[in-house]
């Protein structure tokens, strides 16, 4: 079968379009990535080696700015318009899009050519670009049992998937707690200053700080959460980039951090509990917080209400009951097939 996979935007769409990628790659289906530029690299460096990779013309049209909204539709249209040529002389027999609006043109020249299509959506509420384009889809796949924001009346197959993981991830799946107390923080973006400002107050407001620490933060924190901890005699590794994510997982009893799809389910997959701040200017983010706690992995928790007195009090909870630790992670653990359920439904 020749299969196109439509991504771009952000990483959270290519690495599972890419996981698809090797797996139908590997199966003998001739495999073509389309992606826009912003991920065009990302995609280049981890596609199947055989892979073609078309790249499509797309931005965002959330912006405030009525003349680049109007420019981020014409954008797409004239994608759109280039994909039904293309594929008037080279049609696909599927199309799998990851949404993003970089899956916007792909999925519609693909509905002008009744080529059958399948979106599949990261996230536990349903993205703006996802929501558009089911109009023509006959399967919407999801990372999560429940999605929000799916219209009642749809005549859309939903299929409950999983989202794909990164083979080192699949590989950790079920990992034991280590010994100790190890808590694993994970900043690093632009967001995510909320958790370089909490977490090490919160270390110093706590009874037991007998710990080590994990701390993944942008680069220019780096020097200085090294020195806060390091003159609080608190044992720490900060750095701004975490090369092996699956073993710093591992080797970690707790997790704080954000609560993009990704991470989410990179928890259930090896088996982690964590305290998620989902990232308030995000519904997504909230959405799959709040899928992780009703498991009982661990506390989904508005930023307003992650302050330094919350967190101190309960990690000396957690760190002081390690059964609880335990708990928490055989309830976060689920079983990961994504990769085989989304390659066998686009190709039976």
């Amino acid at each position: 079968m020749k299969i196109w996979i439509a991504t771009g935007g952000t990483g959270g769409h290519v690495f599972p379009a890419l996981s698809v990628a090797d797996e139908l790659a590997a199966r003998g289906h001739r495999v073509t990535i389309s992606t826009d530029g912003r991920t065009k690299k990302m995609v280049r460096d981890g596609a199947p080696r055989r892979a073609h990779i078309a790249f499509v013309w797309a931005s965002g049209v959330g912006a405030k700015s009525r003349m680049r909204q109007f420019a981020a539709l014409a954008k797409i249209a004239v994608s759109g318009a280039w994909l039904i040529l293309r594929f008037m002389f080279s049609r696909p027999n599927a199309m799998v899009a990851f949404g993003g609006y970089a899956s916007v043109a792909p999925v519609f020249a693909a509905h002008v050519w009744h080529i059958p299509t399948f979106l599949h959506e990261q996230n536990a509420a349903i993205g703006r670009a996802n929501k558009f384009t089911m109009r023509w889809v006959k399967t919407l796949m999801t990372s999560f049992p429940n999605v929000d924001g799916i219209p009642q009346n749809t005549t859309v197959r939903v299929v409950y998937t999983g989202l794909p993981v990164r083979h080192e991830i699949l590989a950790a799946h079920a990992s034991p707690l280590p010994r100790g107390a190890n808590l694993l923080v994970t900043g690093g973006s632009l967001g995510a200053q909320i958790l370089d400002d909490v977490v090490p107050a919160a270390i110093l407001q706590m009874k037991n700080k007998k710990i080590f620490v994990t701390h993944q933060t942008r680069p220019e924190n780096v020097a200085r959460l090294q020195k806060l901890y390091a003159d609080n005699k608190i044992r720490a590794n900060v750095l701004s980039f975490i090369h092996d994510m699956a073993g710093a997982i591992v080797d970690a009893n707790l997790v704080i951090g954000r609560s993009g799809a990704s991470t989410v389910v990179e928890l259930e997959t090896i088996g982690r509990g964590a305290i998620l701040v989902p990232l308030n200017i995000n519904p997504d983010q909230a959405a799959n917080a709040a899928s992780f706690a009703k498991t009982g992995g661990g506390f989904a928790v508005p930023q307003e209400k992650f302050t330094p007195k919350w967190l101190a009090a309960t990690l000396d909870e957690l760190f002081d009951n390690p059964s609880r630790l335990e708990k928490m992670a055989k309830k976060a653990l689920v079983e990961n097939n994504a990769v085989q359920i989304i390659c066998d439904e686009i190709t039976k």
